[in-house]
């Protein structure tokens, strides 16, 4: 994989990485989503699902024995010890599933790819990474941004933000930090210029 560039791309809940990595995606880059597969490796009748319903309870499943992401959440989000067990659970799956898809793409050729994690730290992906993006926004836009979007009430689009690394974390741990308290078009921009300086 010496020949295939993997970048990583994370940050806060609500500060905007889908549309960086769309950008990306449109500058070439093969978009592996970390969260599509974690939304994969829990579909009805997985190893992962079974062993988090053995964790949680069976509340946590659907009347069809698919995931209710709402009362997992409900469970995880505020209690510490139980998101770092979730965690604990899905991460070798996720893991595992990233490790084939970069080795697929690298087998293919690819030259440049983009890791899309929020998760990128907690779940050690970024072991998998030459360089790390991380994209940041002020606590009171990424706070309407998520209400708006899952539908949530503020506490709860809180409990998810605090679930999180800081933004000095997030910082710290990177190689390029974008931030984003302004409009789709500045961000987009942003990202462009980024990807370009990346790529050439």
């Amino acid at each position: 994989m010496t020949n295939t560039l993997v970048i990583g791309l994370t940050g806060q809940t609500g500060a905007g990485k889908s549309t960086v990595s769309k950008i990306f995606a449109e500058q070439d880059f093969k978009i592996i989503n970390a969260d599509q597969i974690a939304r994969d490796v829990v579909e009805p009748g997985t190893p992962c699902l079974q062993e988090l319903a053995m964790q949680f309870g069976s509340g946590i499943l659907n009347p069809d024995r698919s995931l209710n992401r709402k009362a997992l959440s409900g469970i995880v989000f505020t209690d510490p010890e139980k998101l770092k067990l979730l965690n604990q659970i899905t991460h070798p799956f996720i893991i595992q599933a990233i490790r084939e898809l970069i080795q697929d793409f690298a087998d293919a050729g690819e030259k440049f790819i983009l890791l899309d994690a929020p998760t990128l730290f907690e779940s050690k992906a970024d072991q998998f990474c030459d360089q790390i993006i991380a994209v940041i926004a002020s606590q009171e836009i990424r706070c309407a941004r998520i209400m708006q979007r899952d539908h949530l009430t503020r506490q709860s689009a809180l409990d998810r933000m605090n679930s999180q690394f800081t933004e000095e974390y997030f910082i710290s741990h990177s190689d390029y930090v974008i931030e984003n308290n302004s409009g789709t078009e500045e961000l987009a921009e942003k990202s462009r210029k980024l990807a370009n300086l990346i790529k050439y």
